[in-house]
């Protein structure tokens, strides 16, 4: 065997390595992430559970419901937005597409009714205040028209495919904390 060839396949052997190393990660972040997907209808449900009483004490903390009268109203409306928060949120550390970012804007509106609901003098909590969301929704809005805009400009010069083309204005960080920082 040449000296070529050796080098080939330790490099070969090195890439399958590691190759493997990132599966096994992947498939037990995928794991993770496929349960808590299949146990949000029992996390949604966890209310049921919760006494039906104004004040609720317990070893972690203790819950107060003001405008609801009852802990478990209370906590009813606070997880009817946090699951979907919790969706939303993997749907977007795990979205391959180019448009990933528009769904911040539907976790700005959860996120901010969870505030209204959190907010004890809150009465009207899906009274939803367009104004908030606008500066937000101004600044995603056109970053993807232009990043569509980009890519059919790229699809009619380079003859590329629209995969390639995603794969090219895709922003691929190594962490999920990566990813975040990625925004600010």
């Amino acid at each position: 065997m040449s000296k070529l060839q050796h080098k080939s396949t330790r490099l070969e052997s090195n890439w399958l390595h590691k190759d493997k190393k990132l599966s096994r990660k992947a498939i037990i972040l995928g794991s993770i992430v496929g349960t808590l997907v299949a146990a949000t209808p029992f996390l949604f449900y966890l209310y049921i559970f919760i006494p039906d009483e104004v004040i609720w004490e317990n070893f972690l903390f203790t819950y107060k419901s003001g405008f609801y009268e009852s802990a478990q109203i209370g906590m009813w409306m606070i997880l009817g937005k946090v699951i979907p928060v919790l969706l939303l949120f993997i749907w977007f550390f795990t979205c391959k597409h180019w448009w990933y970012h528009a769904i911040i804007v539907p976790i700005a509106m959860y996120s901010y009714q969870i505030a209204g609901i959190i907010n004890s003098e809150s009465r009207h909590f899906d009274e939803f205040k367009l104004m908030y969301l606008v500066p937000l929704m101004a600044i995603i809005i056109p970053s993807i028209y232009l990043i569509r805009a980009q890519m059919f400009n790229k699809l009619n010069d380079a003859g590329k495919t629209m995969e390639e083309l995603e794969a090219e204005f895709m922003i691929k960080p190594t962490t999920v904390w990566g990813k975040v920082k990625q925004f600010f």
